[in-house]
């Protein structure tokens, strides 16, 4: 057993006294921290709850609300709360609304005194596609138009000019000259060959005088002839259920990034308002036309070089034909590509119609029946198998000769 000292055991009484009290100081410092860093927590938890009661209470003023609807720039802190398809909307519109303008036009009209006066025509929407102020629409919009305004998106208005129409396509192009300092919003072309049928799109356009009016649906069917007047079929027209009415043609039909894939041109209904079936002329036909029209105020197309009736029942019974729709070839231009492709007119001339309106015709010539593929049944539609050709182009022609069908190879003429 080991003996202390007298001097010793104080020395160790005094050092385990301080231990202790150090000990004993170290845990009341860590409660009173810890109690520190609960009550600062309850204060924070209090402040928020305080912050979040204040900013209920001022969301539901119409200021806070109104700044977030006008603005400008889509951010993605303006768009949380929202669906991704209200996003893919808000997008589209607020990128693209500036570059959908109104058109209307005034034509010239007759007065009870034999007078031209000035008189308002249609009017329709456009899209702008170049930032020196070229506007794509439909050709009817702008038929027989004396005077064109185009108003834009901030209230300005501008007279317009024609730089060219192409009623095959129902696609026309004009022209305002914006002011040097003014920065154009446009619309880019799309693709319109890889659309499916159930692919979303989006319709800006003024239906009824209302400006920038959005409707959305599905791409409900494509390649669509359809027939826009007696001689005109426009082929690959792209049909949807976006609502489309008066006042729509002409605008951009839009895919969810914002380009255009088709040009709003007719709608089919009984009433003249949308019955959910509408058409759009193809964005790679409306960039094709517009760019010609841009460059040469007109759309080069190649023809077959010979004259034709377009055939029906009567005449078909007639000349006892095996088929009575296509067109009959009456007379092909001597020399020409046709003749030197081997395309035969008609001999044998009777009169055909009523009395008053008799005209000769020439039977016995071939039968024209397909295009490339393409059923021709009627002048409109070998305006419409022609459509996208050019002079120079080869095009293999299917006619009817006597009973059997004949394939020739035609280059076409201007």
């Amino acid at each position: 057993m080991k003996l202390y000292s007298r001097s010793q055991v104080v020395v160790i009484v005094c050092v385990t006294a301080i231990a202790m009290i150090a000990i004993f100081a170290g845990m009341l410092l860590t409660f009173n921290f810890t109690r520190s860093q609960s009550t600062e927590a309850v204060e924070d938890d209090i402040s928020e709850i305080e912050e979040t009661q204040e900013e209920t209470t001022y969301s539901d003023t119409p200021v806070f609300e109104f700044k977030t609807s006008s603005s400008d720039l889509v951010k993605k802190a303006d768009l949380e709360g929202y669906s991704q398809d209200e996003i893919q909307n808000i997008t589209v519109y607020e990128n693209c609304k500036d570059a959908v303008v109104n058109i209307t036009t005034e034509v010239v009209a007759v007065n009870w005194f034999l007078e031209p006066v000035p008189q308002e025509g249609s009017s329709g929407s456009g899209a702008i596609i170049d930032k020196r102020g070229y506007v794509v629409t439909n050709s009817h919009v702008i038929a027989d138009a004396y005077r064109i305004y185009i108003s834009l998106a901030d209230g300005t208005q501008y007279e317009g000019t024609v730089v060219g129409s192409d009623a095959a396509s129902d696609i026309a192009v004009v022209k305002f000259t914006p002011p040097e300092n003014m920065n154009l919003r446009t619309i880019d072309f799309g693709e319109s060959s890889h659309l499916k049928v159930g692919q979303k799109v989006i319709a800006i356009g003024n239906p009824f005088g209302l400006e920038r009016t959005m409707t959305t649906g599905i791409v409900s069917g494509l390649g669509r002839p359809i027939q826009s007047s007696q001689n005109t079929i426009i082929r690959n027209m792209i049909q949807t259920d976006t609502a489309i009415n008066p006042g729509n043609s002409g605008g951009p039909l839009l895919d969810t990034r914002g380009r255009i894939i088709g040009i709003n041109t007719m709608i089919y209904s009984n009433s003249g308002d949308s019955a959910g079936i509408g058409f759009a002329v193809p964005a790679d036909t409306a960039k094709r036309v517009a760019s010609e029209l841009i460059q040469n105020g007109k759309v080069r197309r190649g023809t077959i070089d010979a004259t034709f009736v377009q055939l029906n029942s009567s005449i078909a019974n007639y000349a006892k034909l095996a088929v009575n729709s296509g067109l009959l070839v009456q007379q092909v231009a001597e020399k020409g590509n046709a003749a030197k492709a081997g395309l035969k007119g008609g001999t044998q001339a009777v009169r055909y119609g009523s009395v008053r309106n008799a005209q000769v015709i020439y039977l016995g010539g071939d039968v024209i029946t397909a295009i490339d593929g393409i059923a021709v049944n009627s002048l409109a539609g070998y305006y419409a198998a022609l459509e996208s050709k050019k002079p120079g182009d080869e095009v293999s022609v299917a006619v009817l000769r006597g009973r059997k069908t004949v394939v020739i190879e035609i280059t076409l003429t201007e």
